[in-house]
């Protein structure tokens, strides 16, 4: 009997099908990896699962029973708990109050008995590797610690299904083997969990069946042990192994190798940020676009983000034209050349309520102003020539940015990382989520910088984008660099093949 089915569920939002008709089982004492890309439906689905989202088509059946969940608590009190990868307790109440919250444990007159409460707490928690006070709020502890809290709440409440959403992320080693233990306890009690990650390493590891989704279909149900890493990372990326063979896909004899002669305009050397990033280096000359590849959550953005001080580092070196840039923060970053263009245009990019113009101008107003004034000639000099440049399709520069396409917002972004002149540009999946003709253009545009001798490092899911606008690609994994393929190796084939390949170091 299967303890959860998902039968043929579709979920529409205004303008996108989030899940097309998709079905899922899970036994059990089981194990499910559940896999895709970012944009491959496995948020809206756990959604579905967890009463967050009602189905527009389909129907759930837990234990045998059809089920429909109207709110998460419905799903939490039939015995479904989800661990998320942002911590969701309350940081300003206590460890032991947080594990406890909405189940207290009560004296004979109805009060909460906070000392068996905290008792109680320790030796739940010592279970978990957390040898903390439990009366400390739980905002103090790292955030490993914060995640062993969620996952001990999550199981306390007499769970039939753990669903855990990259639970990992902010572990340490010994943290992830606790974690692992946790999840063997669970599967010989017969527990279903449903496992989203992106470290393969892990789902080879622990998990015994896989669910993979691309672009909210599924794609393939199976036995992990049965699906080579290769064929699974293809599948992901909506790549045919056997295509891929029989083309020899090669490089895009266009993409930006740059100077080979000239010295490096970015350096990065053995990027360290705890539980994200490890020991992570390479160069890009002037001209050179530099593909970071890997997986969703392989470090692509952290690395991005770390160069332009939006990220800490624990340890490591940047060098700009050969000039130490100590403790990087956005600002420094800036002066120091670097323009870094965010994955998320809208939500830290674009401001949408602003105009063309006022978007545009916002990183060089300290270059166009004197005494507190702003220079409305020299603004619209620079807007002006930014338009023309990037070929922008607004009514003016007046016109709000939110009312733009998605390939216009992301030439106003672009313009406005221009706007300061950079040395180095690091592009976060700049194609992303704008129709076909804009993207040509924004690649056609990134060509163009790159031969005016800007060092480009482009990070994009698209492996034959990657593949087709890149010199050379570093490959990451869980924040590893892993490879770095260069002249006949960028190919789609090699990519995969890196990404798949086990890991060689342990951490």
């Amino acid at each position: 009997m299967a303890l959860l089915e998902v039968n043929d569920v579709s979920k529409i939002f205004p303008g996108v099908r989030a899940l097309d008709q998709v079905s899922f089982t899970l036994q059990p004492g089981e194990v499910h990896a559940l896999v895709g890309e970012n944009g491959a439906g496995k948020s809206t689905l756990i959604k579905v699962l967890t009463g967050v989202y009602q189905p527009d088509g389909g129907e759930l059946s837990y234990r045998d029973a059809p089920a429909q969940f109207g709110t998460p608590m419905d799903a939490q009190q039939a015995g479904i708990s989800t661990i998320y990868q942002e911590v969701n307790l309350v940081p300003l109440m206590s460890v032991a109050q947080n594990l406890f919250l909405g189940r207290e444990p009560r004296t004979g007159l109805g009060l909460i008995d906070r000392k068996r409460m905290d008792r109680e707490a320790r030796e739940i928690l010592t279970g978990y590797g957390v040898t903390t006070d439990v009366r400390r709020q739980l905002g103090t502890l790292a955030l490993g610690a914060q995640q062993m809290v969620a996952l001990a709440r999550a199981v306390m409440v007499d769970a039939k299904v753990v669903i855990m959403d990259e639970p990992t992320s902010s572990l340490e080693p010994r943290e992830v083997q606790t974690l692992f233990g946790v999840i063997r306890d669970l599967h010989a009690r017969g527990i279903g969990i449903v496992y989203v990650s992106h470290r393969l390493d892990e789902l080879y590891q622990i998990c015994d069946t896989v669910t993979i989704l691309r672009d909210g279909k599924l794609v393939h149900t199976g036995k992990l042990a049965d699906l080579e890493r290769i064929k699974l990372v293809s599948l992901m990326l909506g790549r045919d192994m056997a295509e891929v063979r029989r083309e020899g896909a090669t490089a895009f004899s266009g993409a930006a190798t740059g100077d080979t002669d000239a010295p490096p305009v970015l350096r990065v050397r053995k990027l360290n940020s705890r539980h994200k990033l490890h020991d992570v280096s390479f160069d890009v000359r002037p001209g050179e676009v530099v593909g970071l590849g890997g997986l969703l959550g392989a470090g692509r953005s952290e690395t991005i983000k770390a160069i332009g001080g939006a990220y800490h580092l624990d340890s490591g070196d940047i060098q700009v034209d050969g000039k130490d840039l100590k403790k990087p923060t956005p600002v420094r970053a800036v002066e120091f050349g670097i323009a870094v263009q965010p994955e998320d245009r809208k939500a830290e990019g674009i401001v949408p309520g602003l105009s063309v113009r006022e978007n545009i101008a916002l990183a060089v107003l300290p270059r166009v102003s004197r005494f507190g004034f702003v220079s409305d000639s020299k603004v619209n000099e620079i807007v002006d020539r930014y338009i023309k440049r990037l070929r922008i399709k607004a009514s003016s520069p007046d016109q709000a940015v939110g009312d733009l396409s998605g390939g216009n917002q992301q030439k106003v972004l672009l313009a406005r990382l221009l706007a300061t002149d950079p040395k180095v540009l690091l592009l976060d999946e700049p194609t992303r989520g704008i129709d076909v003709g804009a993207k040509a253009e924004v690649q056609s545009l990134i060509d163009e910088l790159a031969a005016e001798g800007l060092g480009v490092v482009l990070v994009s899911s698209d492996a034959e984008e990657l593949v087709e606008g890149s010199g050379r690609v570093v490959v990451l994994r869980d924040g590893v660099v892993v490879g770095t393929l260069t002249g006949d190796q960028v190919t789609t084939e090699d990519l995969m093949a890196t990404i798949a390949t086990e890991a060689t170091r342990e951490h």
